[in-house]
């Protein structure tokens, strides 16, 4: 990958150094535009002369020199692009059958996309691809995905304020879920002012009695660890102590995609963000074990026997697995809906069918890891 990465890069710099110095396309256009926009007013005013449109035509030749100049950098560098892409990829991508064939199909995928683009911020980029699509999207929720992104940015700036009054305001519900949202804000606010300069414990043991006293009898321990980190003062002498991830930037930063997460879930909507995860899970390699598998079957003349089920496994990272999987540790095959664990009398798990299997004429099964007996009838669906 290092030949289309190098490109990128190249086209990546281009595109920086268009904001830079060199004057980029958008900047050449608008200074065409105001050119424009002074003659017209001078031809209402009647004070338009010869040379006006001499100098026109002028800045006009000189617009249009610096676009072409600057489209044909840009042309050039993704063509580059494209043949390094070609040069690394020498099999063609696959092809698949249209899967957003009905309009209500059609309707969804806009939906998720513009939806995807108000989570994420992009708020101009999704007026437009919502006015493009006619798509109708409550102004109640655009105004909801606004706040998040203004406190996210407010949180970026370690100003905790809008955060803890969204904390505040939703309290009750930040407490049915056992979150430490409103307790994690505080304490981020308590470290920022016991590392202050000038250095004064002072403000930040004010602030601990004033705001962290109530939240003792669910946080002792970490309650104990924030009190106890002030005699370990300066904060050079904190990272080498045994509260050194106080000290650590991630008590901040990790305020953000905590706060999203909460946020996104009073709202009803996934922790994650749903293009994202689709992204990192096909472009993380499943897309291309996939199509190998479905190439590789193709050839055997085999077909795929589960609609619900893949044919391989694929490594899913912790953050995208939502749902447990029991691994029958006789058969060493997944439970399915068919055939999903039991649990025997003895406690140990089995799927369905390797209990079948190890049940005898008489209905009774010996339990394949300890010498107790049972029967069939008495093992139980367990649900994980």
């Amino acid at each position: 990958m290092d030949g289309p990465l190098k490109e990128l890069f190249k086209l990546e710099r281009l595109t920086e150094r268009a904001k830079g110095k060199t004057p980029s396309i958008e900047n050449s256009l608008d200074s065409l535009l105001q050119s424009l926009r002074e003659v017209k007013d001078r031809i209402n005013a009647g004070s338009v002369t010869e040379d006006t449109y001499v100098l026109l035509a002028q800045t006009v030749e000189a617009k249009k020199k610096e676009i072409d100049e600057k489209q044909r950098e840009i042309y050039n560098g993704i063509a580059r692009l494209g043949k390094a892409l070609d040069k690394k990829f020498t099999q063609p991508l696959p092809t698949y059958d249209p899967l957003f064939t009905s309009k209500d199909a059609q309707a969804a995928l806009e939906r998720t996309i513009a939806l995807h683009f108000l989570r994420t911020g992009q708020f101009s980029t999704a007026e437009t691809f919502i006015q493009e699509c006619k798509l109708v999207i409550e102004p109640e929720q655009r105004t909801k995905f606004q706040d998040l992104h203004r406190i996210v940015l407010a949180l970026k700036r370690q100003d905790i304020g809008p955060a803890l009054e969204w904390s505040l305001k939703n309290r009750d519900f930040l407490r049915k879920r056992s979150s430490p949202l409103e307790f994690y804000l505080h304490r981020s606010q308590f470290i920022r002012l016991l590392l202050a300069e000038p250095l004064d414990a002072g403000p930040a043991i004010s602030y601990a009695n004033a705001t962290l006293r109530s939240f003792y009898p669910e946080h002792a321990t970490e309650f104990q660890r924030l009190m106890t980190s002030v005699l370990y003062l300066p904060k050079e002498r904190l990272q080498r102590s045994p509260y050194a991830d106080l000290a650590s930037d991630s008590v901040h930063t990790d305020l953000e995609p905590l706060f999203a997460k909460e946020y996104c879930t009073n709202l009803g909507m996934s922790r994650q963000v749903p293009l994202r995860v689709i992204g990192d899970i096909g472009g993380g390699g499943a897309l291309a074990r996939i199509e190998k598998a479905r190439t590789v079957m193709k050839e055997r003349k085999s077909e795929w026997s589960q609609s619900d089920e893949l044919p391989i496994e694929i490594q899913l990272a912790p953050e995208n697995r939502y749902h447990s999987i029991f691994a029958c540790p006789v058969s060493k095959e997944q439970s399915t809906e068919q055939n999903p664990p039991m649990m025997m009398t003895c406690g140990h798990v089995i799927t369905k069918e390797s209990l079948q299997k190890l049940c005898k004429s008489n209905g009774r099964v010996k339990c394949p890891y300890c010498p107790t007996e049972s029967t069939q009838a008495n093992a139980q669906h367990v649900f994980f």
